[in-house]
């Protein structure tokens, strides 16, 4: 603390170990005002000056970045030291009525990662799971069922949540047809956006929805697009009051750290290395998928065709099944096999292979009272079990080659031990 000034309040930045003093550059006093996380803090003023200035580079980098229109959904943003799903649940606390609390319902495009529905649920708001449908290998948006589930539930739908980065077979959802929809509903829309700034694709979806329909909000992980560790986000909104409004819902001051990781991290990387990754990313995918292809091939499986999703790749892993018993129930062949499957994800970790996702085929899991049958495929009967990779932002050549080399051998290993297996049953 400078010596100038006499602190005797109960906080006043005071930290004992220079260890931890020098690990947050001296900013121990975070950023916001217990009333505003945006409001500068006259204590604070280099994090205050730090704050806004990261701001405004992560919307410059989203504009001349990502490509997000100027004066649509990267008009306005809020960077805040919260994971993806807690800035969720954030946003649905701050837009929650007070003079009308039956218009709780939230509307969701099913999608099986438990953050969004947790963040539903810690609002205090009530989630309708929107089913989806399959065309092709794709898990689309039911727009049907999103129209149904609107009129049944009526004048107590609060908002609809849409995602546009998920794991394959999923699809990012058609949020323009959604946004048509909420406009003429007039209910609030929110996009869980976590990791898709790094597809072209995705961001152009997403300006088209803000022109042709309504978008309160579109979430944002920092982790995930900038190469930062975990814990920040940024919402990013058209409507400069909806933003007004999330900074004015936080409670309490908060921890700068993750937008100092930012800010360092863009000073570091520039407009022009953030492109280069980008570019770099959109080069991989030349030959990302056909190498995956290969392999699938090669070991009798296929690629799923899932051209919406540009990030996530999926392959089916049906013949890891084996036949089923003769004394053997369908439930009890499915519960065998789903672990068999399950087990090959195992391996591919034991061989440090990291961030892969297999799926057997119908999985039950219950997240705060929701039953979801085919958990992990987004809808409730796919026809294949599968593995996911991503070939995401700062994935380097040689950890791409070395993948392939170990799903490769990792997949001719457990087709081994399965007919060793299966020769011992014989």
């Amino acid at each position: 603390q400078d010596s100038r000034w006499c602190g005797v309040g109960e906080r006043e930045g005071r930290v004992f170990s220079s260890l931890v003093a020098q690990r947050h550059f001296g900013l121990s006093h975070g950023m916001g005002r217990s009333g505003d996380i945006t409001e500068p803090q006259p204590k604070a003023a280099g994090s205050s000056v730090l704050v806004k200035l990261t701001l405004l580079m992560v919307l410059d980098a989203l504009r001349r970045g990502s490509g997000l229109d100027a004066k649509g959904p990267a008009a306005h943003g809020v960077l805040l030291p919260l994971c993806t799903g807690m800035s969720m649940a954030l946003f649905l606390g701050s837009i929650r009525p007070t003079s009308n609390p039956e218009k709780n319902i939230v509307l969701w495009s099913r999608i099986d990662q438990k953050s969004c529905f947790k963040a539903i649920l810690s609002a205090g708001l009530v989630c309708v799971v929107v089913p989806t449908k399959i065309e092709g290998d794709e898990v689309i948006t039911d727009m049907e069922a999103m129209e149904s589930e609107l009129q049944k539930h009526g004048d107590r739908v609060l908002a609809v949540i849409t995602t546009t980065s998920c794991f394959a077979p999923r699809v990012p959802d058609a949020v323009d047809k959604v946004a048509r929809l909420c406009k003429e509903s007039n209910v609030f829309h929110v996009i869980n956006n976590a990791y898709g700034l790094q597809c072209a694709k995705t961001t152009k979806l997403i300006n088209r929805a803000c022109v042709v329909g309504r978008v309160d909000a579109i979430v944002c992980s920092t982790d995930k697009n900038f190469l930062v560790p975990v814990g920040g986000a940024i919402i990013i909104s058209p409507n400069k009051q909806v933003i007004q409004t999330v900074g004015k819902v936080y409670a309490g001051r908060a921890s700068s750290s993750p937008i100092v990781d930012l800010f360092i991290t863009l000073l570091s990387m520039g407009l022009n290395g953030y492109k280069r990754l980008l570019k770099e990313r959109t080069t991989m995918l030349e030959t990302f998928p056909k190498k995956l292809h290969a392999i699938a091939e090669k070991h009798g499986e296929r690629l799923l065709v899932c051209p919406s999703n540009t990030i996530s790749f999926g392959v089916t892993l049906d013949t890891l099944a084996r036949s089923k018993n003769v004394d053997e129930t369908d439930e009890e062949y499915t519960k065998a096999v789903g672990k068999e499957i399950s087990s090959f994800g195992a391996m591919l970790f034991s061989r440090c292979v990291s961030g892969t996702r297999v799926v057997p085929r119908g999985e039950l899991k219950n997240i705060g009272g929701q039953d979801f049958h085919g958990f992990g495929s987004s809808t409730d009967n796919y026809k294949h079990a599968y593995m996911t990779a991503a070939c995401a932002i700062g994935v380097s050549s040689r950890e791409v080659e070395e993948f392939f080399v170990r799903l490769d051998k990792t997949l001719a290993e457990f087709s081994s031990k399965k007919k060793k297996k299966a020769d011992n049953c014989d």
